[in-house]
């Protein structure tokens, strides 16, 4: 089960893969990415994840990439891992081109697949929950294209960890709470789940898709509004949702106990009811 890569139509380890240092990706961040996960050998939502990542490159002005080559790249390089539980990274940037803010008049986008083991949220954060802190917004404007551009991530995920937490949660200026550093978030309060609603402030999460598209199946009442600080730190539940995360409880928020100050029964029940759709293949 090794470990691959997949650049431009060749397949290697990862350790000999290489990009050249004027690829755009690097100089400008000046790419866009998307991450998928297997479950018992196959890869879960996998056209969901090659719609966004089309709407990605349409909103940086990409040439366009038939999707059946990007899928054949996915496909085939997860195959030839042969990883049951696998996380693939696929990354494209806008190609190699003497670094200039301009486009390069005849752009050859590069595709970067990486078929690596899954990491798996540590057993003891499923059981126990998480903590968080709250952080001011100061990403860009359209966090709906899934970019390389991550420095405020990184940054709020840092300031995290330098507080003895394991999350960053994003609140805009305005108070309305956006999402975590890599995942997007509910609460439940007065017996119903929120969300924020797809705007250009946060990501479209598949998870997050596919956890509404399950509440509707099972007649559980979520809605996509804004809410703010106040109402996340007064909520039954809050829970962070992606594809590594799954559904991930957030116990306590800036030194606040959320709810019981233990994973709720809304989160439980969601990442159980997920965790057998994903095992499905759907």
């Amino acid at each position: 089960m090794p470990e691959l890569a997949y650049l431009n139509g060749d397949i290697m380890p990862i350790d000999q893969a290489r990009v050249p240092v004027e690829d755009r990706g690097y100089q400008f961040g000046d790419a866009v990415y998307e991450y998928l996960a297997s479950y018992k050998g196959r890869l879960f939502a996998v056209e969901a994840h090659l719609d966004r990542l089309e709407n990605s490159l349409s909103g940086l002005s990409f040439p366009p990439i038939a999707r059946d080559r990007i899928r054949e790249a996915i496909l085939t390089t997860f195959e030839r891992a042969a990883i049951p539980r696998a996380g693939v990274y696929v990354q494209i940037s806008r190609g190699v081109a003497p670094r200039n803010h301009a486009f390069p008049a005849q752009p050859h986008p590069q595709i970067v697949i990486t078929v690596r083991q899954a990491p798996e949220t540590p057993e003891r954060y499923i059981k126990e929950g998480i903590r968080a802190i709250t952080v001011t917004d100061i990403r860009w404007g359209r966090c709906d294209i899934k970019t390389v551009l991550l420095l405020p991530n990184v940054l709020a995920k840092q300031q995290a960890l330098d507080a003895g937490v394991q999350d960053a949660i994003f609140v805009s200026p305005e108070g309305v709470v956006r999402e975590a550093t890599a995942s997007n978030l509910f609460i439940c309060k007065d017996g119903r789940l929120m969300t924020h609603p797809l705007t250009p402030n946060i990501l479209p999460g598949i998870t997050r898709a596919v956890l509404i598209d399950i509440c509707h199946e099972h007649g559980m009442e979520v809605v996509e509004a804004f809410f703010d600080r106040q109402a996340m730190m007064e909520a039954e539940e809050v829970f962070l949702t992606g594809t590594v995360t799954e559904v991930l409880s957030v116990v306590a928020i800036d030194d606040q106990t959320i709810g019981t100050g233990g994973p709720g029964h809304w989160a439980s029940r969601l990442r159980a009811l997920l965790e057998a759709r994903a095992g499905d293949g759907q």
